[in-house]
């Protein structure tokens, strides 16, 4: 375990050397992954150098206690050593969490990538719209929940405040390994405002939470791409309808089309929709191998398949049913304020139970 702890310190020294370096702050590419690799093996390293200093200070309160003293002073040391080893194990033990924590995410490379979230409004017409909307404000609450960052993609708002598509981005430690699970068709199951009878309505909404690739991991040509741009459109707003800002750019090798139109900007319409093609891009592609391992998919609880019924709301009962793991919760107003916490939890408990 020291030598490991020892080669990291020493990459971390060098990473520190390349970072300060001017040529690495231009390529932005590199320059993330660099930094990237600086922020996954610091809490090594700041355990290593914790773990020395203490040995430093073992080895000085030895040394002092071969030489004369009054007992007085001997049972002081003898004290701050006994307290100096306790700590020292708690270090050790820490460092062991590290590696066997790195060791799990060996096992999922996208562990800490940041992802897409795309929800859509399935059957139930308006009644699907608003359910995707409730949706997409249990993410963003629960982002704010894990400091994660969130940003609007692209949306297709209706008059009624629902979306029948709304795409965004979530940045941050962990928001992949805990947002994989959300993946499938969500369904709801409660009295509409406009029904009279009281007659309980079935909508639902499909998830799909995509890993967001670097640009070094995903090269596209130009030449496959046809771009046109036209005046954007919606429900309302004083940039809708007066400059042709919004964005639609076709990928002609695969027929995919992204339309961006949120932003006043034609260039950061342009910007979102690339990455929106990026990640769908490699959906595709990781679908495509995910379809040859079918064998291995059925096992995993996050299969990230958008046709399969993950989760019941029934507002009713106030109760949530995770269907994959028969799991049931009856908190359903705090689930939808962004508390998913707890479903979260038993999801990943069993995934690890069928590892």
């Amino acid at each position: 375990m020291l030598e490991k702890l020892e080669k990291l310190e020493s990459r971390y020294v060098e990473l520190e050397h390349q970072l300060s370096d001017v040529k690495a702050i231009e390529d932005k590419a590199q320059y993330q992954r660099l930094a990237r690799e600086l922020s996954d093996i610091s809490p090594f390293v700041y355990k290593f150098r914790e773990l020395k200093n203490i040995e430093r200070q073992e080895s000085d309160l030895n040394r002092m206690m071969s030489e004369p003293h009054d007992a007085d002073f001997l049972e002081l040391a003898k004290s701050e050593l006994f307290h100096l080893k306790n700590k020292k194990k708690s270090i050790e033990e820490d460092i062991k969490s590290l590696f066997k924590a790195q060791e799990d995410q060996g096992k999922d490379k996208d562990i800490n990538r940041d992802v897409m979230v795309e929800i859509r409004a399935g059957t139930g017409g308006r009644e699907a719209a608003i359910f995707a909307s409730d949706l997409y404000r249990m993410y963003t609450k629960y982002a704010a929940n894990n400091n994660w960052k969130v940003e609007l993609m692209s949306s297709s708002p209706t008059e009624l405040g629902g979306f029948k598509e709304v795409i965004f981005s979530i940045s941050g430690k962990g928001a992949y390994s805990h947002l994989k699970y959300e993946s499938g068709t969500h369904r709801v199951q409660r009295v509409p405002e406009t029904e009279a009878s009281g007659r309980i309505h079935t909508s639902t909404a499909t998830v799909a939470v995509l890993v967001e690739p670097e640009e070094v991991e995903l090269t596209i040509e130009p030449k496959d791409l046809k771009i046109d741009t036209f005046r954007s459109s919606g429900c309302g707003g004083q940039h809708v309808n007066v400059t042709d800002s919004a964005i639609r750019i076709t990928h002609l090798p695969t027929g995919l089309v992204i339309t961006c139109q949120d932003e006043r900007s034609q260039l950061k319409n342009k910007n979102k929709a690339m990455r929106v093609l990026r990640v769908r891009l490699l959906d595709k592609i990781n679908t495509e191998k995910i379809k040859e391992q079918s064998k291995i998919r059925k096992s995993q609880i996050g299969s990230g398949d958008r046709s399969e019924k993950i989760r019941t709301y029934n507002f009713p009962d106030r109760r949530i049913t995770d269907h994959r793991i028969g799991f049931t919760v009856h908190n359903l107003e705090s689930v939808l304020e962004g508390n998913l916490d707890e479903i979260t939890g038993a999801l990943i408990k069993a995934d690890k139970e069928n590892e």
